[in-house]
């Protein structure tokens, strides 16, 4: 089974993360509503089990559960996918949102990047704050080991933008998680 299971506690942030890479149920809970909205839409749209609840100091503002959920997310990832071998590791999608566009690249390659080109006209979802999305992106890639390209070259509504990002990328983990034919990892190095 590709699972994992990663807990963290720092004095900003509790949080528990469990994922299946192979499916399940995804039960959300991080104390803000939009960002609840997304997670569940990435766990739905990537086809992956994942139960995620933290505990955070939203009383400052959203910065440390987005930011240290990514960092949770992101190695669950990596812990589920062990050593990377046996997946296709690369994956492209673009999903369209009403006016808006998000087109993600992502290579499971074990060399964490980010590169993201997105700007949003509204500061805030509900209480979500619009910045704090590059901020969680980023941490998933550091923390999971993936290069992780993230495009939106238009739209205007920041909710559209958003939930587009999330979905793309769940799509793209999807293609990139597959399991390959031979079981090999998917290098000229031999390993990632």
């Amino acid at each position: 089974m590709r699972t994992s299971s990663v807990q963290r506690n720092t004095k900003e942030t509790k949080i528990n993360v469990e994922l299946n890479l192979d499916g399940g149920e995804v039960e959300i809970k991080t104390g803000i509503g939009f960002f609840d909205h997304m997670l569940v839409a990435f766990g739905v749209h990537g086809g992956f089990g994942l139960k995620i609840e933290v505990d955070g100091d939203l009383d400052v503002d959203t910065h440390h559960t987005v930011e240290d959920t990514g960092i949770v997310l992101g190695t669950a990832f990596k812990q589920a996918l062990e050593d990377m071998s046996g997946i296709e590791r690369y994956g492209s999608f673009s999903i369209p949102m009403d006016e808006s566009l998000a087109q993600v690249s992502l290579d499971i390659s074990n060399r964490p990047f980010l590169v993201f080109n997105a700007d949003f006209a509204q500061e805030k979802c509900g209480v979500y704050e619009t910045c704090v999305t590059e901020e969680f992106w980023r941490a998933f890639a550091m923390n999971s080991g993936i290069t992780l390209h993230i495009n939106v070259p238009y739209g205007a509504n920041a909710h559209h933008k958003i939930e587009a990002i999330f979905k793309a990328v769940a799509h793209a983990l999807k293609i990139a998680v597959r399991q390959n034919e031979n079981g090999c990892v998917l290098s000229t190095k031999g390993v990632l």
